[in-house]
């Protein structure tokens, strides 16, 4: 019988070529100016990055005084690096005409870096319901992959949080509204858009979203031919049509057509007599919030 010869656990070509001091040095967060051309964008970023008036103001300081917060990346395996924070550093600097943009290269894994990336755009001060949509779905996806979701039970002392409740108390919403706003993910990109520029509200837009693809495309014809949208009551009753398998485009305008209460003490506020008070990029719906929050303010103070 031949002799079994010993086996041996060959080092890492680093660990026979480095010494441990540069290995630790690798592993070091470090700030570094890397060329704009080797930096690719977040896979999925749900957050827009618009060429607008806030974004030609970014790109006039850039080229002035240069990048001041650096942006955050990962190295990839083929040696490039990826966007986790900063895409609109990375736009403006292009704009300014920058070759190159100071970045932390911080060592991530991908849910780690939905997260970090995720977090830090929840910071900006206008964020679309979409942006909030994709957003959200995002980090809930990454904690499950993760591991961090954990049931609640009934007894309440158990201090174990959903998932939606992690995410919702971190960014300042309850778990329901997480909820409605990840239910927003279902909607066909025009629905969506609709909900960002306010010409649907977000609970009717909730009940929109368990429409199936092609009746939420007939509601679009619908929308389209009829110049209005459904509040929801409506939405509701579009819904239960559905899941009764009863709604067709007939069914649709009918219930469209329907006055209701609400649409009928709809209020129009001309928007060129209030857009010099607002961001040209805000929603219709922040401005709509912020408004009645000042008439209150105001009411309060008579």
């Amino acid at each position: 019988m031949a002799k079994k010869l010993p086996t041996f656990n060959l080092p890492a070509a680093d660990a026979l070529f480095t010494t441990q001091e540069q290995r630790d040095d690798d592993r070091r967060e470090k700030i570094l100016d890397i060329p704009l051309v080797e930096i690719d964008d977040f896979p999925g970023h749900p957050f827009l990055v618009k060429m607008d008036e806030s974004m030609q103001a970014m790109a006039d300081s850039i080229k002035t005084i240069g990048v001041q917060t650096p942006a955050v990346v990962r190295r990839k395996d083929d040696g490039r690096y990826e966007l986790v924070s900063g895409h609109r550093r990375k736009m403006a600097s292009k704009l300014a005409g920058l070759e190159t943009m100071p970045c932390i290269v911080r060592e991530l894994t991908y849910d780690e870096a939905v997260i970090t990336m995720v977090d830090a755009n929840l910071q900006r001060e206008t964020i679309l319901p979409s942006e909030k949509a994709r957003s959200y779905k995002m980090k809930m996806d990454a904690m499950k992959r993760q591991g961090q979701r954990t049931d609640l039970t009934s007894t309440p002392t158990v201090s174990k949080l959903r998932t939606d409740e992690l995410v919702g108390a971190e960014a300042g919403e309850s778990r329901e509204q997480v909820r409605r706003y990840i239910r927003l993910t279902e909607l066909n990109p025009p629905m969506l858009d609709m909900v960002d520029e306010g010409r649907i509200a977000m609970r009717p837009a909730v009940e929109l979203s368990y429409l199936p693809e092609p009746e939420q495309q007939l509601l679009l014809d619908v929308i389209a031919s009829e110049d209005r949208t459904p509040s929801h009551v409506q939405a509701t009753k579009l819904r239960k049509l559905s899941n009764e398998g009863q709604l067709d485009y007939d069914a649709i305008v009918s219930v469209i057509k329907e006055e209701t209460p609400l649409r009928a003490e709809h209020f129009k506020l001309p928007k060129e007599k209030i857009q010099h008070f607002f961001p040209v990029d805000t929603p219709s719906q922040a401005i709509e919030e912020t408004i009645i929050k000042a008439l209150d303010l105001w009411h309060k103070n008579q």
